[in-house]
């Protein structure tokens, strides 16, 4: 195991608050960071049927046997015991009494808003960030680029060497079969896997719901509510575009992207690193990856996961704006391996349309050598590893 660049957040907050929740992906390493991190506590699952059904059917009975705190994981299947653990942190408020874990962030996050608000603190735990499956490497250098896509970040394959191909495919059968069936009634499981298929040839594109239910064979509606299914498991993530008052046309729909872009090669039937870099989504996917770190950084600093992109009716585009310090700093992604003057078109423009709110930014590209230019710095994909995207 290895430390998570989001461990000394956790450690921070848990000296704070009574309750600590986290939340994240199925396989994202929520139990095995909280175990390792507190191993003095009981750790109880409520997947665990006769779990479930005690802290259903007696929550007060349930958590009387843990009244000196505990990990209570996945406790989204229990949604009542938070009503119960607001009066028990109440009563002691212990900072870091107890771990709630959650692989369902709107259903959990509702239960803990309503009845833990003020007690507990909420952090996000993603799959690896590429600096975390570097450590796990040791002195290994990482895959080339199109392998790492094709692995993704799914702690487990890292750890364990699984084949990734086999490691996805097992986890989106997991994810039909087991939390499909908890979220909601879906009938047609061999159209909504179509569905997820359909959304993944759209990695990186603007959210477009009638285009994506007539690919599906669904109607707006079923498109909607799937999306929304997608959202609630941490399978899919929306980057909402920029806005300003400015009075120029801007685009309003989010963009589409993977919390794993393994998962989403893996969906797209690439099983190859050749495959990878050959496929027309290439540059798409490229782009999920960078997307994905940039927002892992933010949610393992404790910091808010509030990012955009850019995009106005003239088609002038910059792929991530992060806010920093009441500004923002503008990155493009570029999938090619060598740097051409095409790549600074949107900075430009958005410098120039925008001077008040800029704070800085670059480019980020698939190549590996890295160069500091006098008007934007260009880091490869590799520098990932070493530094947040905000810092120039």
């Amino acid at each position: 195991m290895i430390i998570r660049n989001i461990t000394p957040v956790l450690k921070r907050l848990a000296g704070q608050y009574p309750v600590i929740t986290l939340t994240g992906p199925r396989q994202s390493g929520k139990t095995t960071l909280a175990k390792s991190l507190f191993p003095d506590k009981p750790y109880v699952t409520l997947e665990d049927p006769d779990t479930r059904r005690f802290a259903m059917d007696d929550p007060r009975g349930f958590l009387s046997n843990y009244a000196h705190g505990a990990i209570l994981d996945e406790v989204q299947r229990a949604p009542d015991l938070p009503s119960y653990l607001q009066g028990m942190v109440d009563a002691n408020a212990q900072p870091g009494r107890f771990i709630l874990t959650g692989s369902q962030q709107f259903e959990l996050m509702t239960q803990v808003t309503q009845s833990l608000a003020g007690r507990t603190a909420v952090l996000r735990l993603l799959p690896f960030t590429l600096a975390e499956a570097q450590r796990l490497r040791g002195s290994t250098p990482l895959p080339d680029l199109p392998q790492t896509l094709l692995s993704g970040f799914y702690p487990r394959i890292h750890d364990q060497r699984l084949d990734p191909s086999q490691a996805l495919a097992d986890y989106f059968t997991t994810y039909v079969e087991r939390d499909l069936r908890q979220l909601a009634a879906v009938h047609d499981l061999q159209r909504f896997e179509r569905f997820v298929r359909v959304c993944a040839g759209r990695t990186g594109q603007l959210l477009n719901l009638d285009s994506l239910g007539n690919d599906a064979g669904v109607s707006h509606a079923t498109a909607r509510a799937w999306v929304d299914l997608l959202l609630t498991s941490y399978i899919v993530h929306l980057l909402p575009p920029w806005f300003t008052n400015s009075g120029k046309r801007l685009i309003k729909s989010p963009k589409l992207y993977f919390y794993d872009v393994g998962l989403a090669c893996w969906l797209l039937g690439l099983r190859t690193p050749e495959q990878v870099s050959r496929d027309p989504l290439w540059g798409s996917l490229f782009e999920n990856f960078v997307i994905m770190e940039a927002l892992k950084d933010r949610l393992n600093a404790g910091e808010s996961p509030e990012m955009y992109f850019y995009r106005d009716s003239d088609g002038n585009e910059v792929d991530l704006l992060l806010p920093t310090g009441g500004k923002l700093h503008a990155i493009d992604i570029k999938a090619g391996a060598t740097v051409n003057p095409d790549y600074f078109k949107g900075l430009k423009t958005f410098a120039a349309h925008n001077p008040q709110a800029m704070a800085g930014g670059g480019v980020v590209y698939g190549g590996t050598q890295s160069q500091s230019r006098s008007d934007w710095n260009v880091h490869s994909w590799l520098d990932l590893k070493y530094r947040p995207l905000d810092v120039s």
